[in-house]
Formats: C-alpha cells, structure tokens, sequence
C-alpha cells in the first residue's frame, strides 16, 4: 500500500517551498450535531476526526502556484472520516470549481476519498450531482480539469472529480476503482482495481512517481492554455526525415511506404516537439499501442498531436483520437496528425469493439474541430482508416507515402483482377504523393529540411 499523504503534505508535494498555496475560507454553513440523518455518534466521529487531523472537512482548497503556473488546487484529507463526501464537502468542491471558472484557471484535484459519506445517507450521495453540475460549468467555460489520483480514489470521488478530469494522473500502486475493497466481488481480479491496471484498461493518462509528480503537473499547467486568447494559428507542418525520392511508378510510392527502414511517428515527434506530455486511453476499458496522442511544447507553443504508427488503428485508437482533438478544441490549441496505417483493424474483435463508431466519430472530430488540424501523411494512408485524422484542405504528403481508397492488392481482388494486376491497378489508383496533389487532396509534398550552410 502506498504511503498516505495528508492533504497538505499532498499539496507540499506538488509545490515548492517558493511556491505558495492560499487556503480558501470555508464554504456553506455547519454540520449540526448528528447530522440530516440524526446518525448516533456521528458529531462524536467529526470531533475525533478534526482533532486527528486538524481539518475541518475532507476537503483542502485555494490557489496555488505549480511550477510558475496559477491554479485552483484540491486536496482531500483521507485522515477525515476516509476522505469521504458529506455536504460540508460538496460545497468545498463546488466553491473551488466556481472558484476555477470565474478565474479561468485550470482545476487540480488531489484526491484521496473512500466515497460518499454513509452517515449523511442520500444527502451525501447527492453530493455527487452538485461536483458534476460543477465540473460541466467549468468544462463549458473552457478550463481543464486535471487529477491525480492519491491512494485511494474509489467510489463517488472516482467517478466524478477522477475519471471527470481531462487529463488524469495517478501515483504508482494507488487504489482506484469505482468499488472499494470491502464491496467488490471477493473473486475479483486486483490489479483491476489499481492505477497500473486503470492505465492497462485505458481509464487514466499515466502512471507518475512521486518524485516525478511536481514536474509533470507543471508540465501539463503550461500546456493546457486556458481559452480566451487569439485564435491559434496551425501547427507547423513538419519537415520530412526521409531523403527518399518520388517515386516513379504507383507500386513504388506503396513499396517505399511500406519499407522498415523508413522513419516512424516516434521520430517524427522527437524531432517535432521539445517536449510531450502523452495521453492514453479511450476511457471506454481500450488503448491502442499503435497510436500516440498528448500535447507537447514547440518553440514555446503547445500542440496537441495524433500519430499513427504504421498499424492497423484500433476502435479504442480512434475514441483516443477524438477526445484530444476536442480538448484541443476547448483549450485553443492547434492539432497535429500523423498519418501511417494500413487502415482500420477490420477484424471481429474491433466489430465488436465499435470499429464504425469510433472512425464515425473520429470524422466528426476532425469535421467540428474549432481549431486548426495540420496532417502529415508519412507512410501508408489506409483507406477511411487513414482518412479519419486528415485535415480537409490541410493535408500535406511525404516522398515516401501514399494514400489509396484501398490498398492495391484489396483494390485488385475486388476488381477479380489477377495477382500479376496488382502493380498497374496501383499506378490506376493515383496513390503516389504528386498525384495527391495533382488531384487537390495534399496541398504539397513535404521534403527535407535543407542542410544549413
């Protein structure tokens, strides 16, 4: 079990000793004795609470300073009744995200709760509409919302300040599951129920250790821009990596393509970006290891990015996909793509999956975006697998990819064609990058940065 930190040891852990934190006052009026549902004993156990903890409440709020960057921070003392949520606790909650919205800052919460309070019955669970009613106000305003998940983040606290957020952290081995331990099935599985195994099942963004957590939350205050500012302008479209030719013929524009040696989405971003900050997860139980998506920092600029890296895309890659483009989009930042596929996985389990969904919605990401999308297509363009994360009329090409309404040996088998055809019904496909922009579908073919001097 990971040690367990006090509200303010967890708010000292994210800050610097130059950096400061100013408590806000106590919102809403007091808990009388027993409480709404005259609970015997129930006053008794606040007492023992505070006098354990010197709290008032679960909750610590206020701005604070992380890393340069000013925030509405949240912080739950475990050591209060478990971290649970009563009244007193919804309006803490609530203050600090008005708090965050009338300031337009971004919104940081600490959490380490058991769940609603069971002293105060249905009163407490109702605590949960006022924290989403909150969360929505803010989230309409355009602020992000990022947690960290303390050890433990279960029930009523997990499912609306945790798995709410937009960006989501956890600590290493914490405890986080909608089910606490003493009411999940005693047959469970109980990695199930961890931030390792919520970040296998594509419910969180990262795994950060503690040491690495005053970083990393820096880190993301710079990238998500609050709105309000200009307009962006598109992301830079990236230099090629390869110093490959045009390719004469249509078979060598998917030869060239589909070479191992040819530069990937990994390096692509590594030459791009200073630094990334990764995003994982469809938050429907998927991830898809084929895709990378996040924001990261350029010249002093964030954008956010979706790379494919050469596989075929996954239902869960695509929800991925479209949930940072629109994050983007309430943030005001640009997006970048990149494109490399095969095309969408087209087996049984991404039927199952929701395969037509996911690009459905992945195309109407891209078609509502508020924001500029810049996409580079750097190896196979797969059909409407690939064609989901391109920009219309922004849309650029490398010398070595191609984009097909099908691949040529699909394309061929389709037609009843021989598989002596394949190579002449790609040259009829016009998938080579001049004649993407011959056809008006790439606005250029992307080289080489020229060699200084």
């Amino acid at each position: 079990m990971p040690d367990r930190l006090t509200a303010r040891a967890a708010i000292a852990a994210v800050t610097t000793e130059f950096e400061e934190f100013t408590e806000s006052g106590a919102a809403g009026g007091e808990t009388g004795g027993d409480g709404p549902l005259s609970w015997a004993g129930y006053a008794d156990s606040r007492a023992r609470a505070a006098a354990l903890t010197g709290e008032e409440e679960s909750v610590v709020h206020g701005l604070a300073s992380v890393g340069g960057r000013s925030c509405v921070l949240v912080s739950f003392e475990f050591g209060f009744l478990g971290g649970s949520l009563g009244q007193r606790t919804g309006d803490r909650l609530e203050a600090a995200y008005e708090a965050a919205r009338a300031r337009g800052l971004p919104l940081v919460s600490l959490i380490a709760t058991g769940g609603s309070r069971m002293q105060e019955g249905m009163v407490a669970l109702t605590q949960l509409q006022r924290v989403a009613r909150a969360s929505a106000r803010l989230r309409a305003a355009g602020p992000a919302q990022l947690a960290v998940l303390r050890d433990p983040t279960t029930g009523g606290g997990w499912a609306t300040l945790g798995a709410g957020a937009d960006v989501i952290l956890a600590l290493p081995g914490a405890q986080v599951g909608f089910a606490g331990s003493r009411v999940r099935p005693v047959d469970a599985d109980p990695h199930a129920y961890t931030a390792e195994g919520q970040l296998a099942a594509g419910q969180i963004d990262a795994v950060v250790p503690p040491d690495e957590l005053p970083g990393t939350v820096a880190r993301w205050l710079q990238a998500l821009h609050a709105p309000g500012s200009p307009a962006p302008g598109p992301a830079p479209v990236p230099d090629s990596l390869s110093a490959t030719g045009l390719p004469v013929t249509g078979w060598d524009a998917v030869r060239q393509a589909r070479s191992p040696s040819r530069p990937r989405a990994e390096a692509y971003l590594d030459a791009y970006f200073d630094h990334r900050l990764p995003l994982s997860g469809d938050r429907c139980g998927g991830t898809d290891p084929g895709l990378r998506c996040g924001f990261g920092r350029r010249g002093g600029r964030t954008i956010a990015y979706v790379a494919q890296c050469g596989t075929a895309t996954l239902p869960a890659g695509y929800r991925t996909a479209a949930r940072v483009i629109r994050l983007a989009g309430r943030l005001g930042v640009p997006v970048l793509t990149l494109i490399d596929t095969p095309g969408a996985a087209n087996d049984a389990e991404a039927e199952r999956a929701g395969a037509g969904a996911a690009i459905a919605d992945t195309f109407a990401a891209i078609a509502g975006a508020t924001v500029p999308v810049t996409t580079l297509v750097i190896g196979e363009g797969g059909s409407g697998g690939a064609l989901a994360l391109a920009a219309p009329g922004n849309t650029y090409v490398t010398q070595d990819s191609y984009f097909s309404v099908i691949a040529p040996e699909s394309a061929a088998a389709i037609l009843k064609r021989a598989p002596d055809e394949v190579h002449a019904t790609a040259d009829q496909l016009r998938l080579r990058p001049q004649d993407l922009v011959e056809l008006g579908i790439a606005r250029a073919v992307v080289r080489p940065e020229p060699p200084e001097g």
